[in-house]
């Protein structure tokens, strides 16, 4: 009789992951400059399965994306997952909405706050969580010009403060 050898676990999918399992698809890097963030959320995503695949691979963009609420339900639009090469003629279209999953109670919290003048929800990442593609979204006002450039002049002078003190 053959000696019983342990089975394998396989990481496919699951590769790059940091200790609690996460692995980041994409990052929405200009929504921090464009955007004063005051709350942040998880939200699932909907998707089909060529969608999956092409997000493994890292095929995604969240540059334009945005958050709607419409007939009680989350949707991310303008979300850019590139088409999957190996799908064929079973292909998503790269930017259909997406359905966000969250609890109707933190649905009806965020439909209060958007509401009020000046708030968005901002797609900050797309990543994989034990094997669940997730979206942090923020709870987002804009920020206006003189806003941006008192926070380059603060991040400037911070700079020139460190370069001072490593002489």
């Amino acid at each position: 009789m053959p000696r019983s050898v342990p089975a394998r676990r396989s990481t496919r999918g699951r590769d790059a992951v940091d200790g609690d399992g996460v692995r980041v698809v994409c990052r929405n890097r200009r929504a921090r400059e464009r955007f004063a963030v005051e709350k942040t959320f998880e939200a699932g995503l909907v998707l089909e399965g060529t969608e999956v695949k092409s997000l493994r691979e890292g095929e995604a963009d969240l540059a334009d994306a945005y958050a709607v609420v419409q007939d009680g339900e989350l949707l991310l639009l303008n979300f850019h997952i590139a088409p999957y090469r190996h799908g064929g003629y079973v292909n998503h279209a790269p930017r259909r909405p997406r359905r966000l999953l969250l609890h109707r109670r933190e649905i009806q919290r965020l439909v209060g706050r958007v509401a009020e003048r000046g708030y968005t929800l901002v797609p900050l990442a797309v990543y994989f969580r034990r094997g669940w593609a997730k979206v942090e979204l923020a709870l987002a006002r804009g920020k206006s010009g003189p806003d941006r450039r008192q926070e380059i002049r603060r991040r400037d002078t911070e700079r020139e403060a460190r370069r001072e003190g490593r002489r």
